[in-house]
């Protein structure tokens, strides 16, 4: 019976880190086709959010199954908690990949998101944090889940100054409001990727820092 468990838990961490490697992608690509703006890939990636939305789906299945039929505890009950609450935060970053790539569509090739400088900073940044919650996952450390929490204010005193980047070309330039508020919405997309990194980080933490069963 155990072993029958051990390897339905191993089958749902290969299925975490396969959603967790597509979203990392998702956002990659979606930061590339907004600096390029390049609608054609901005496509492909809304096109691209089933797929992650299918591995959701397939991940909770797994989790329903292993509670259902195994009745898991202590650790492996945390264990299967924490990824059925990773999926949902990791679903929305793939949607908020889908939603900023809308944005690049609408903005356009003539779009000069070059000037938004803290914005693209928090894109980065974001990156970071995403790819060290999915890592501090994979590698069960607590301590680079840490990380990834306190990051969080970097991205957040970053969001705070594209706010004011944006009203000050408003303000100065009002010609170019809709685009400055365009790219605030984009500003609040990685925002929300970070929330959910942050989340991600949290339950890492949760799911490992337990007393033995």
């Amino acid at each position: 019976m155990r072993n029958k468990f051990d390897d339905q838990l191993l089958e749902l961490n290969k299925e975490m880190i396969e959603m967790g490697s597509k979203v990392v992608l998702s956002i990659k690509n979606a930061i590339e086709a907004l600096v390029a703006r390049d609608s054609d890939k901005a496509k492909q990636i809304m096109e691209g959010d089933d797929e992650v939305d299918h591995l959701k789906k397939q991940i909770e299945s797994i989790c329903f199954n292993l509670i259902i039929q195994q009745q898991p505890v202590a650790r492996d009950l945390r264990t299967v908690t924490a990824a059925m609450e990773m999926v949902t935060d990791l679903e929305r970053i793939g949607d908020h990949a889908a939603d900023i790539s809308e944005m690049t569509i609408l903005m356009g090739p003539d779009s000069n998101i070059s000037r938004y400088g803290n914005v693209l900073k928090m894109a980065a940044e974001t990156m970071i944090m995403l790819n060290q919650s999915i890592e501090a996952y994979v590698q069960k450390d607590a301590v680079m889940a840490k990380a990834v929490i306190e990051h969080d204010d970097v991205v957040d005193e970053l969001f705070m100054k594209s706010k004011k980047d944006v009203i000050d070309i408003i303000l100065n330039k009002p010609e170019d409001g809709e685009e400055a508020t365009d790219v605030l919405m984009i500003a609040k997309y990685f925002e929300r990727i970070g929330d959910h990194a942050t989340n991600i980080a949290e339950w890492v933490i949760y799911s490992i820092t337990t007393t033995q069963a």
